[in-house]
């Protein structure tokens, strides 16, 4: 099975940034730790600051994957363009995000791409991706 990893802005940082928030271990050791517990799976990772980036990104996996879990980060709330591209594409999308959005600014609540996603994991940590990968099993 081929599931992609898509993360948006800053996300580059985890481990390093807002270590209250988002705690305190990066991605790619996560993610190393994902491929263990998931050894059957075909993990693809992309992380961009860039939002067309992450658009292309989407159009590239969204018709030959079986999965899509998506952390749009900032983008979410801000990107009408990037829940358009999560619309247009045929592989499933489970929208995650590490802190719990509805629990934070009033402009977080607002996401352009939960209504285009078949799922959204918010506020379980880093869980959240392993919960996704679950689902997609």
């Amino acid at each position: 099975m081929n599931i992609a990893i898509i993360n948006g802005p800053n996300l580059n940082l985890l481990g390093k940034r807002e270590v209250d928030i988002y705690g305190t271990e990066s991605f790619d050791v996560f993610l190393e730790k994902l491929k263990e517990k998931f050894p059957a799976v075909n993990f693809s990772f992309f992380q961009s600051n860039v939002e067309g980036e992450l658009i292309n990104e989407l159009q590239r996996v969204g018709f030959s994957y079986e999965g899509i879990i998506f952390n749009p980060g900032g983008y979410t709330h801000t990107s009408v363009a990037i829940g358009d591209a999560v619309a247009a594409i045929t592989t499933p999308v489970v929208e995650v995000h590490i802190s719990n959005i509805m629990g934070r600014e009033e402009f977080r609540k607002l996401s352009h791409v939960s209504g285009k996603a078949v799922g959204v994991i918010s506020g379980l940590g880093l869980k959240g991706y392993e919960l996704a990968v679950t689902y997609f099993l």
